[in-house]
Order: structure tokens, then C-alpha cells, then sequence
């Protein structure tokens, strides 16, 4: 199995989270997206968005982290990331979702760097739209998780799909130096999430084509 992946990139995160989770090897290709290695002839013939992650598994390419988790759940369904009842299946799927359709598309690279790039925002402009929008999906995120169905993890006792999406969009926030006091469920179940080996594995920090980060 082979992961083309960016350490900083949160979708790939997501997939190295649920690999670990699984314990399944694999190996890491390396795409650097600020390098522009993305849009490449060889990674657009894997990809033709020109993004991470993309699995390689038994020949069979996969892109799409969430689609690529789902198909990890099916062929090696052990430990399980979504719940065995419906309800608590999409009530997983809402909460990633929420955070992998809707808060993560309006922050990624491509639109920051466009932002500054094209419509010449200053990088305090940019900023603001960071945090506007981690904001308000963070406000959102939070009332989702007053739940009964929310425990030590966002849906249960143990991590689900919903954790592997909420772990990254925290992390990035953090690096963002956004304020999350105002949402102790998320960063209680994040800071949870951080203390799992599997988690802390998939990191940015501890990849091998890690970067030191500025500011």
C-alpha cells in the first residue's frame, strides 16, 4: 500500500490517522504541495485534481480522504471506525463531514495562497478569513458535540471518523493561533485524541518530509 501525502496537508492527515488506527503499513510517497509537486504530469495521471492523498492499494488507486477512510473501513473493517447502529453512523458521518466539507474546503492551501496570490490579500487579510471561518464552523462543531451520544471521543468510547477529521482541523487551527476557548468539548476530545499513539504518529511534526514551521 502506498500514500502520496504532504505533512501539512489535513486530508492526508485524516488517512495516516485511520492507517494507524488499523495498523496497516504502507508507504509514503511524498508530494510537496507549496513546491507545486501536485500538478505534475506523473501525480495528475494518479490525480487529476492535482491533490492529496491518494492511496495505492493492490493496484487500485483511491483519492478523496473521506471516500479513501470508508473503503479502509470496508476492507479491513478491524478496529472499526464507524458505530454498528445507523443513527450513530451518520450522526459520525455528519460530524466529519461538517468538518471535512465545510470548514476545511474554505481554509486549505489552494484558497489561501489564491487569496493572496490573485485577489492580493495581505497575509493579516488572509488570517482573518482563517479564523472567520474556523469560527463559525467551530461554533457549529460545538453544539453538535451536546450530545448524549458524545462521551470521551465525538461519538462513543473510542475514535471514530469523526475524531480523525476533528483532530487535524484542531491542529491547524492551533497553528493558525486561532482561539478555541470558546469550544471545550472540541478541544477536550482533541487533546483526548493527541494522547493515542496513532494520532500522535500521524502528526505533522513527525513526518519525514516535515518542515520546520514559521510563525
Amino acid at each position: 500500500m502506498e500514500l502520496y501525502t504532504y505533512f501539512r496537508s489535513s486530508s492526508a492527515y485524516r488517512v495516516r490517522i485511520a492507517l494507524n488506527l488499523k495498523g496497516i503499513g504502507y508507504e509514503a510517497r511524498f508530494v510537496h504541495l507549496q513546491r507545486g509537486e501536485q500538478r505534475l504530469p506523473e501525480h495528475l495521471s494518479l490525480n487529476p485534481q492535482g491533490l492529496v492523498p491518494v492511496l495505492l492499494d493492490n493496484g487500485n488507486v483511491l483519492t478523496q480522504s473521506l471516500a479513501i477512510i470508508e473503503y479502509l473501513e470496508e476492507a479491513y473493517p478491524k478496529p472499526p471506525l464507524l458505530p454498528t447502529q445507523k443513527f450513530g453512523r451518520a450522526r459520525v458521518r455528519a460530524l466529519a463531514q461538517a468538518i471535512a466539507c465545510e470548514i476545511h474546503p474554505l481554509n486549505n492551501l489552494r484558497v489561501l495562497n489564491y487569496l493572496g496570490s490573485a485577489l492580493g490579500h495581505e497575509e493579516a487579510e488572509r488570517l482573518a478569513w482563517y479564523r472567520h471561518w474556523i469560527r463559525e464552523g467551530f461554533e457549529a462543531l460545538e453544539k453538535m458535540l451536546q450530545s448524549p451520544a458524545t462521551a470521551t471521543f465525538c461519538h462513543g468510547e473510542s475514535p471514530t471518523l469523526a475524531d480523525v477529521c476533528l483532530a487535524p482541523q484542531v491542529y491547524n487551527a492551533l497553528r493558525f493561533h486561532c482561539d478555541l476557548s470558546p469550544y471545550p468539548t472540541v478541544r477536550r476530545i482533541y487533546e483526548k485524541c493527541m494522547t493515542l499513539q496513532p494520532f500522535r504518529s500521524a502528526s505533522p511534526e513527525t513526518q519525514p518530509d516535515a518542515e520546520p514551521v514559521k510563525g
